[in-house]
């Protein structure tokens, strides 16, 4: 029927603009760092990376992954952007693979926030006494009684303190957990780390069953990373080894919407709610509202007509 076509293109948009408004009333919202993601195929025509350099033992299998150390002895390798990340509030999701052929394995690779860039040297393949942020992932104990591993482990790095690679960074260890079962996952394995400044910084590990993110460490008293900062990855073998290898890269500059919605929370803090919207006052329920009546007027018109054509034929017969 006429008003049912007429009809039919007002409902679809209307059930498109609640989805628009749902979106709008999300808290957090993000954009996409292009400078700061990476995926296959890696490399560009001339056989670079526009936005991150490489070096060391690191190898790049264009359809697969960028792999910073083989499964051989004394190997090192690393992977880092080529601008600083300046955003103050992030969120890096990482696909990794850690593997190899050997029941002994080691040593483990490192990701990092760093005011200084590409500095091969001795912590999973980095430069110790570094300044910012690493976020470590041993696969090798060294000397820690009472710790499972693999351990990933936060340091925060003033630009003097040493790594404690005997004991494995207790001494250095910001926040840390425990990941039985990350080097053989039988699913895509993953970390991500969200980091708002002043308010909260939280790393999640996917590798018990795909799509399941398990808390690693979450603080609402994050570290001071440096306002200028330089996104890398690293890893070394010594006499055991490993394959280390970094599959994707995707980084987000998130910000917090200046009109949260009702009941949620800002991150790192106590939520507030937003005053209760009075009765009526959407478009959006209006516009429901006139189509309501749309429908109605129209189903009456039709009614008339039906009414009108029968009351012609009894009149001619």
């Amino acid at each position: 029927m006429r008003w049912l076509k007429v009809l039919s293109p007002l409902w679809l948009a209307a059930t498109a603009l609640g989805a628009v408004s749902r979106d709008e009333n999300e808290n957090i919202r993000s954009i996409a760092l292009r400078t700061h993601s990476l995926k296959q195929p890696y490399l560009d025509s001339d056989v670079s990376s526009r936005w991150y350099d490489f070096g060391g033992d690191t190898i790049i299998r264009t359809d697969s992954y960028v792999r910073l150390t083989s499964d051989r002895p004394s190997q090192m390798g690393w992977l880092f952007s080529r601008v600083p990340l300046t955003a103050t509030n992030w969120e890096i999701t990482v696909e990794f693979k850690i593997h190899g052929k050997n029941q002994l394995y080691g040593d483990g690779f490192a990701m990092w926030l760093t005011k200084e860039r590409a500095q091969p040297g001795p912590v999973f393949g980095h430069a110790d006494e570094f300044e910012g942020l690493g976020i470590f992932f041993d696969t090798y104990k060294n000397h820690r009684p009472g710790v499972v591993f693999p351990y990933v482990m936060a340091m925060v790095g003033d630009g003097k303190t040493p790594y404690d690679k005997n004991n494995d960074g207790k001494d250095n260890e910001f926040a840390g957990c425990s990941a039985r079962g990350l080097r053989t996952a039988t699913v895509p394995t993953k970390f991500r780390l969200t980091y708002f400044q002043d308010k909260s910084m939280k790393m999640e590990l996917q590798y018990k069953s795909e799509d399941e993110w398990t808390l690693c460490f979450e603080t609402d008293q994050p570290p001071a990373v440096p306002s200028v900062t330089y996104l890398g990855f690293s890893a070394e073998t010594g006499e055991l080894s490993d394959n280390h290898d970094i599959i994707s890269i995707d980084a987000k500059n998130l910000y917090i919407s200046s009109t949260p919605s009702a009941g949620k929370s800002t991150p790192g803090g106590k939520g507030r709610k937003s005053a209760p919207k009075k009765k009526g006052g959407s478009w959006l329920g209006f516009f429901f509202k006139l189509m309501l009546v749309l429908m109605v007027l129209g189903g009456g018109y039709v009614g008339w007509t039906i009414y009108r054509s029968n009351n012609k034929r009894t009149h001619r017969f």
